[in-house]
């Protein structure tokens, strides 16, 4: 039994060895980083499972030379790089992990929107000139804000991870509005959320968390005309993916103060060259795509692509299977 890792991101995958010598004794284990192909010659024809990293692109042209494989099981929700088709033409089947990190990603919103709300960013850098002019206590305060508790956070996708934040913010208080058109009304209901529109999403809402799948048919789904519904106190949050915003719309509502900011965890450029316009506008804060990262999370993520992978090679149906 031969598995393969692809990837540049871990250090170390002691739990992979440690469970799949459990489940098949004598497993060789290789890893490569994403630039394989002399790997792909050498060993990773004959590969019966893959583990792979979600930036790690897997082509046809990959694809068509695995000769064992039945099983690509993806670290992670997204798996834009594999070619799903591909692999099921060849009788392989190629996994996700959906809802792992759904937690993280709730603690994440709340914290965006009281690092928005505080506007801890603004004050901090700005203290020292502020002092050297006097401006301290309400001196420094240009806009007072309402408390978090009294304001209107809209959800755009309500699935595990939509719900999660629904409940993240109602714990602190907040009215939780959501859009979906996969989930009714009552659904809603259940979680004490209210169904609206697209457009009365972003008409009323005080801060929005984007939770859409980063599937082509939520290409863009937030641009300029999304945008221009904003109030302009308004902040945009987003740990789904990248394509689903149009960038360059947001870097021009946030230049031109249409609306007060956004707090992204994920670009449509991932890894960034460092060039992109994104990363350079002030009022939007970029993070690096961290924000499912818990010891929780590490762990159960390892063990669901573990558990994918192994239903793979046992010929059952996975849990996570996309293709």
């Amino acid at each position: 039994m031969l598995i393969w890792i692809i990837d540049e991101e871990w250090k170390d995958y002691d739990m992979e060895r440690e469970y799949l010598e459990k489940v098949y004794p004598g497993t060789e284990i290789r890893c490569s980083s994403y630039d394989y192909e002399e790997d792909l010659t050498e060993f990773g024809y004959r590969a019966d499972g893959i583990l792979a990293q979600v930036y790690a692109p897997i082509p046809k042209a990959t694809i068509d030379r695995l000769e064992c494989c039945k099983g690509i099981a993806v670290y992670g929700g997204g798996y834009e790089r594999v070619d799903t088709k591909a692999a099921r033409e060849k009788g392989i089947g190629v996994t996700n992990i959906s809802g792992y990190c759904a937690p993280d990603l709730a603690d994440y919103v709340v914290a965006a929107m009281y690092f928005a709300n505080k506007n801890i960013a603004g004050f901090s850098q700005n203290v020292l000139e502020g002092a050297k002019r006097k401006r301290w206590g309400m001196m420094a305060v240009d806009r007072i804000p309402h408390r978090l508790c009294d304001e209107i956070l809209g959800i755009y996708g309500f699935g595990v991870i939509g719900k999660e934040v629904a409940k993240h913010a109602q714990a602190v208080g907040m009215t939780v509005i959501a859009c979906d058109d996969f989930v009714s009304g009552d659904q809603m209901n259940e979680y004490g959320v209210r169904k609206v529109s697209c457009e009365e999403l972003f008409e009323t809402s005080d801060y929005i968390s984007i939770n859409l799948k980063g599937c082509p048919e939520n290409e863009y789904k937030v641009s300029s005309r999304e945008l221009s519904r904003m109030k302009e106190t308004a902040w945009l949050i987003n740990t789904s993916r990248g394509l689903v915003i149009h960038e360059d719309d947001l870097i021009a509502a946030v230049k031109e103060k249409r609306i007060a900011g956004a707090i992204l965890d994920v670009i449509r450029q991932e890894p960034p060259t460092g060039d992109e316009k994104i990363l350079d506008c002030p009022g939007i804060y970029v993070t690096p795509h961290v924000s499912y990262a818990s010891v929780e999370s590490f762990r159960a993520l390892k063990e669901f692509a573990l558990f994918n992978l192994t239903a793979m090679l046992d010929g059952k149906t996975p849990r996570d299977l996309v293709n």
